[in-house]
């Protein structure tokens, strides 16, 4: 652990009306006295006050007063980083922020590295690592269920969950141990039954986060949908009704759209990740026919396909082409125009889709120039990703990849136990394996990781965090 005294702006480098630049370290508050000045007659001294504390003063480096500030000062371990640390709150004006950062630095602080301050609080002992990586989630959360599982996360939920497994996994490995040291004394007699009830029920335990971990990336990373139809079905028309601005060029020219188009969207407190393709037809325009291959290659990194149909127009080859991609998929069927005469109906389009081998897909009548309809998409996407509703009452979402392979190996660890159980081997052989759950387990919270991943992790985190 580095024992200099680290100092870096912790608010969005842009105009604000705040600004705080955040010192931590053995050296904190002898560098805050070297820059603080009380106004007053009688001079402050910042490191004689006491901790958690906000003293008003100026920044200043000699002569020149550099900004009027509120100095917060945190005594280790009771602050974010369990070291020393003073917090400048100066104006958020991006020079003067810039300023009182360099007049520290000057005065004996380093910039910090990226993630730095959170990588201290997870090296002293004061949060684990699903803790630490729960922060970046926090910051980067864009819907109200990715800020509270974050929450949640960084409260220790998963912590929790993880200590509780790996508290009853270590009680086995140290019984199994024991009764193989001393067997006059430790009878496994019966043990592997009794073990293999216990095994099973640490198996669902991390089954259902994995489980959890899918519903997990889709709150934070949010689905994954592609917009798929003909030329000129309604598909901009769509991504311009949802983003609430327009994004897309709409014409009625078939084939306007020549590549795929991202954009992310908060339907209903669930973050979609939008991809407008071009339309699907036959074409000869080799420009065109680019845009199309994409639309194809799309559809199998989807999370969910919405196919907006035509209701003004009969369905032909090209419609078919784009119902042959929705097998094995999750769709949702957007019959558009609804504002207009209709000539493809629910009904002919179900028998189409049949046809096809589609025949459990939902078909919501829309229509994107007037905005109607549009509420029924918001509540059907919740129904198939999430059974209606999110719960936080006692549900943990593993929302990190690292985690989730952990919980991998830990899984098959637990699998290759009830194997060996099973297969009737030697007790020693279920302790080995038994460590292997506990390790990987570990994993999640920080245990067992060699300098180079934990500097890996944190360098993904923002500078001031």
């Amino acid at each position: 652990m580095n024992s200099d005294t680290i100092a870096a702006v912790s608010t969005a480098m842009s105009p604000a009306g705040i600004g705080i630049v955040r010192i931590s370290g053995a050296e904190a508050f002898e560098i805050a006295d070297q820059i603080y000045d009380s106004g007053t007659k009688k001079k402050k001294k910042l490191s004689e006050q006491p901790s958690h504390t906000i003293h008003y003063g100026f920044i200043v480096d000699g002569a020149e007063v550099i900004d009027e500030v509120l100095v917060m000062l945190l005594r280790g371990p009771r602050s974010y980083t369990a070291e020393d640390t003073v917090e400048i709150n100066c104006h958020g004006g991006v020079f003067a922020v810039r300023r009182v950062l360099e007049t520290v630095l000057k005065h004996g602080a380093r910039a910090a590295e990226p993630g730095e301050f959170t990588k201290r609080a997870f090296l002293n002992g004061r949060i684990d690592l699903s803790q630490a990586e729960a922060v970046m989630d926090v910051i980067e959360a864009q819907n109200e269920y990715a800020l509270r599982s974050s929450v949640k996360q960084l409260k220790g939920a998963v912590q929790e969950r993880i200590k509780a497994l790996r508290a009853g996994i270590l009680y086995e490995i140290a019984h199994i141990e024991s009764a193989l040291d001393d067997p006059e004394h430790i009878s496994l007699e019966g043990y592997p039954e009794e073990l293999g009830e216990k095994n099973e029920g640490w198996k669902k335990e991390v089954e259902t986060l994995l489980r959890n971990s899918e519903d997990g990336k889709i709150m934070t990373e949010g689905i994954r949908t592609v917009i798929l139809g003909k030329p000129n079905a309604g598909k901009s028309s769509l991504l311009n009704v949802l983003t609430g601005e327009e994004r897309a060029i709409v014409t009625d020219i078939a084939g306007t759209t020549r590549d795929t188009l991202e954009e992310k969207v908060n339907l209903g407190g669930v973050t979609l990740v939008l991809v407008d393709t071009a339309g699907i037809r036959q074409t000869e325009d080799v420009v065109e026919k680019i845009g199309v291959k994409r639309s194809r290659e799309s559809v199998r990194d989807a999370d969910l396909i919405l196919y907006v149909a035509d209701s003004s127009t009969r369905l032909d080859e090209n419609d078919q082409e784009i119902m042959e991609l929705l097998k094995e998929k999750k769709a949702l069927v957007l019959l558009n125009k609804t504002d207009l005469e209709a000539v493809t109906t629910e009904e002919s389009l179900v028998e189409k889709l049949r046809e096809a081998g589609v025949d459990r897909t939902e078909i919501i009548p829309i229509s994107a120039l007037e905005n109607k309809g549009l509420e029924r998409l918001s509540e059907k996407v919740k129904e198939m990703f999430f059974g209606g509703e999110l719960s936080f009452n006692d549900q943990v979402y593993i929302t990190n990849a690292r985690q989730k392979q952990a919980l991998l190996e830990a899984h098959r660890s637990l699998i290759q136990v009830g194997e060996s159980i099973e297969a009737g081997m030697p007790e020693d052989f279920f302790s080995i394996d038994l460590m292997s759950a506990y390790e990987a387990l570990g994993r999640i919270l920080g245990e067992s990781l060699g300098e180079d991943l934990v500097n890996e992790i944190f360098s993904k985190f923002c500078t001031g965090k």
